[in-house]
């Protein structure tokens, strides 16, 4: 049996987690749970699932907690101090880390650091810290594994095959709510319109990230470090249907991909159950109902954030940290109505033409830069 932590339970990567292993109580036990302020969800999984140790995001809510759990002898923790020790809780062999955004960097390291293998469904820990988390996993021997959709694709679609006869790795894309928006009317986008994915179920900051494609942008760089491949081998294409999850080329000219329902509990039961598969509860793939399979190129002009993305890739340092802090402030902007949908990734790019680079050795210089980051946004945007 594998006993997990997961990072991020009550979200909805921690939600189709808990779901698959509800599927599967001989194989899958829960020894942490982490969350923010939902303190009503993460009582109803503390009362299902009974982990030794928990964490919310700060003492109000721990106090909340503590009256709906009542006698319950959980142990209740909070704030990066209490996320990190859901994430390095003795009992966990695997910790699923599903905090969104660059929270999520410090227990991820943590439990890299503890000894355990990582689900990897935060794509901004290897975004702002890619080198240093990847020397990390090598050191301490620990497996990590992609949940992301379409990393996962890419992990499935290279296994039995050799990484010196790839040519490159094609992360497919929806295109988001705007992808036949004409660019003048990205003007006047408005956050409810931003809010509606055509096909898959999110959390608001993560929907936002799909609707300016800068998801995409984040993903190419998480590609990078997972499977060690340069800016000029990974490609993008808009897959409308999201039924082809990513692909990888070889020089034969053989395309392998990985096709499925876009349902994240298949990503999320393979990356759990590796090196065997487990059933997911995911609905059957019809393609005789779906008929047609679309792609287009992505447009990079209608789409600054995605070019953005690998311009940051390309020039290294301390630019992605840079990108992925000054975003996750825009964005939180943008949900705030502060500022327009345009401007988010206006103010991506201003930040990181402010920055001065460096090369980041030891997690203080990572989050140095990420603090920069923010601090610049926040003040373009004031």
């Amino acid at each position: 049996m594998r006993s997990l932590s997961i990072l991020g339970s009550t979200g909805s990567i921690g939600l189709s987690t808990l779901d698959v292993v509800r599927q599967h109580p001989e194989k899958f036990s829960i020894s942490g749970l982490a969350a923010g302020k939902d303190v009503t969800r993460l009582a109803e999984q503390i009362r299902e699932f009974q982990p030794a140790v928990v964490s919310v995001m700060d003492s109000d809510a721990a106090k909340k907690l503590h009256t709906l759990l009542g006698d319950n002898k959980t142990n209740i923790l909070y704030g990066i101090e209490g996320a990190t020790a859901v994430a390095t809780v003795e009992e966990a062999d695997m910790v699923v880390s599903a905090i969104v955004g660059a929270a999520g960097l410090i227990p991820t390291v943590s439990a890299i650091k503890a000894g355990k293998h990582i689900a990897l469904a935060n794509k901004e820990t290897l975004v702002v810290a890619g080198e240093l988390v990847s020397d990390l996993v090598k050191k301490h021997k620990v497996e990590l594994l992609p949940v992301d959709s379409e990393h996962s694709a890419i992990f499935q679609s290279l296994q039995g095959h050799r990484k010196d006869d790839v040519v490159r790795i094609i992360l497919t894309a929806s295109g988001g709510p705007f992808r036949n928006t004409p660019a003048e009317e990205l003007k006047h986008v408005g956050l409810q319109q931003a809010l509606k994915h055509p096909q898959w179920t999110m959390g608001a900051k993560i929907t936002i990230d799909s609707a300016t494609m800068m998801n995409k942008g984040l993903e190419v760089i998480e590609a990078h470090w997972l499977f060690s491949m340069p800016a000029d081998k990974i490609g993008v294409l808009v897959h409308p249907q999201s039924i082809i999850h990513s692909m990888v080329e070889y020089i034969d000219g053989c395309v392998m991909a990985q096709l499925g329902t876009p349902d994240m509990r298949a990503p999320i039961a393979y990356a759990l159950a590796w090196p065997e598969r487990c059933e997911s509860g995911i609905p059957k793939l019809d393609l005789a109902k779906i008929g047609t399979l679309t792609f287009e190129e992505p447009d990079m002009e209608r789409f600054p954030a995605l070019r953005l993305a690998f311009d940051a890739l390309k020039a290294g340092k301390t630019y992605p940290a840079v990108l992925n802090a000054a975003n996750e402030i825009a964005v939180a902007a943008f949900l705030d109505k502060k500022i327009r949908f345009i401007e988010i990734a206006e103010t991506v790019d201003k930040t990181m033409q402010t920055h001065v680079p460096y090369t980041p050795v030891e997690l203080d210089d990572y989050l140095q830069a990420d603090r920069w980051a923010r601090d610049t946004a926040k003040k373009l945007i004031a």
